[in-house]
């Protein structure tokens, strides 16, 4: 009679863990949204927007931190940080769901794809970017934008969505087979918030318009008319997911712009992202309140960007986060207004930039300008504009009229917000956990830890 028990037991303690497996795993990455920036998010959001309680991510009741190195260096890029991140392997630098001998590697969403989970994969910078390709990818190089959407159309995923294929068109700028082969695999390709009401097909891939950048869907600082934004594309994802595969599935939302502001090292364009991204969450973590007992919700970032500190205001302002209320516009498109004023070959005179930066950045008016940096001010619009014998500062993802760099440094001075690089450092990011299996998290993370402990609490092997 005893081993007929013990089966009983067995068969008993299984099912218990197959019913204490969450359904439903939403799984969102800060792309360069290290510790500083959070907590900077949060000041601004504490002091001056006047909110009581912090971030949501912050309410998580697992907080945690993580370690980000690659296999080949201990900064890493966001093609081996979204390696690690969706397939618990570190990989070098550059390379995409593949080991560091280009070994193609399973990624959980994969695995959940394999399972029977619906599943989605969205971001607010390029799809087939580094951090959403790592999902379903195996590339040798990150950059191999045409291989990488192939993947992208071969992939069976039910949603995919972000600002703009790379693959589209060749180095030429010649269209390439890539819509067709999205068609032939079942994929609907909708282009904007305006055709979401569209959708009709159980995969489909959501872009943004097809006459706007396809590097990221704009930044929400500048409120770019007729874009996506992540809350929608986020929404859209969940609706799709709940009505396509109702039982479970599986998504990763990934706030790509944060990484694009801090690189360009605006301080109030991040904050903003940053708090775009938390609404997003809040997308997800109302499900979770409607579906407590079947859902989890993790929360960290493929690295930091920035080396970004918070210290005190250089010019002695009360409330120094203030500021970024009064930017209107991101460092990038500021720059891109300097850069169009210069190809327009008219005289662009000070006054007229003068009342630019007052209206939408809030120098002079709310942001004071001492004399000595009024002469650095007018120093470098004269060589910029007048002269024309200043270089741009180059990013990653932007080159930065010189002008517009010394007014963010300005802009930065005041708020008290330091950078120490455009690049990635290797500070400690975030992790954040809410619902079923939450508690697994550790107190201090490898990023390959992330997916290794989803996988536990999914039950997957």
């Amino acid at each position: 009679m005893r081993l007929p028990a013990l089966i009983l037991t067995l068969a008993a303690t299984i099912l218990a863990a197959a019913q204490s497996a969450p359904k439903y795993i939403f799984y969102y990455i800060g792309d360069g949204m290290g510790l500083s920036p959070v907590m900077t998010a949060q000041a601004y959001n504490r002091d001056v927007l006047r909110n009581d309680k912090p971030l949501l991510m912050m309410q998580f009741p697992t907080a945690s931190v993580c370690m980000t190195y690659s296999a080949s260096a201990p900064i890493t890029d966001s093609a081996a940080a979204g390696t690690a991140l969706s397939t618990g392997t570190k990989t070098v630098n550059g390379m995409l769901g593949v080991n560091p001998d280009t070994v193609p590697l399973t990624s959980i969403a994969r695995q959940f794809k394999d399972m029977g989970y619906g599943v989605g994969v969205v971001t607010s910078v390029a799809p087939d970017d580094a951090t959403p390709g790592a999902f379903y990818a195996h590339v040798a190089s990150r950059k191999m934008y045409y291989d990488i959407d192939i993947q992208a159309a071969r992939s069976g995923y039910d949603f995919l969505a972000g600002a703009g294929l790379r693959g589209l068109a060749d180095a030429d700028g010649n269209p390439t087979d890539v819509e067709a082969l999205m068609a032939e695999n079942g994929v609907q390709l909708i282009y904007g918030p305006d055709e979401i009401n569209r959708i009709s097909s159980e995969k489909v891939f959501l872009l943004n318009p097809r006459d706007t950048p396809n590097w990221n869907i704009g930044y929400t600082i500048d409120s770019i008319p007729g874009v996506l934004t992540l809350p929608v594309i986020t929404q859209t994802c969940l609706d799709h997911l709940e009505k396509q595969s109702p039982d479970a599935f599986f998504m990763m939302v990934e706030g790509g712009n944060i990484d694009h502001a801090l690189h360009a090292n605006d301080a109030g364009a991040a904050v903003k992202e940053i708090l775009n991204f938390d609404q997003a969450l809040a997308i997800a973590y109302n499900f979770y309140l409607a579906h407590p007992d079947e859902t989890l919700i993790v929360v960290t970032a493929d690295h930091d960007t920035g080396g970004m500190s918070h210290v005190h205001s250089r010019l002695k302002i009360d409330n120094p986060l203030s500021v970024f209320d009064y930017q209107k516009v991101s460092k990038e498109a500021f720059s891109e207004y300097c850069k169009g004023s210069l190809r327009s070959r008219m005289e662009y005179r000070w006054d007229d930039m003068r009342q630019y930066l007052e209206e939408n950045l809030g120098l002079f008016t709310h942001i004071p300008v001492s004399d000595a940096r009024l002469a650095q001010l007018k120093e470098m619009f004269d060589k910029t504009f007048g002269m024309r014998n200043t270089a741009d500062q180059q990013t990653l993802y932007a080159s930065f009229n010189s002008f517009a760099v010394e007014v963010f440094n300005l802009i930065n001075d005041a708020a008290g917000t330091i950078f120490t690089t455009t690049s990635h450092s290797g500070n400690l990011v975030p992790v954040f956990a809410v619902g079923v299996g939450s508690e697994r998290f550790r107190a201090l993370n490898n990023n390959t830890d992330i997916p290794a402990t989803i996988r536990q609490i999914a039950g997957i092997k």
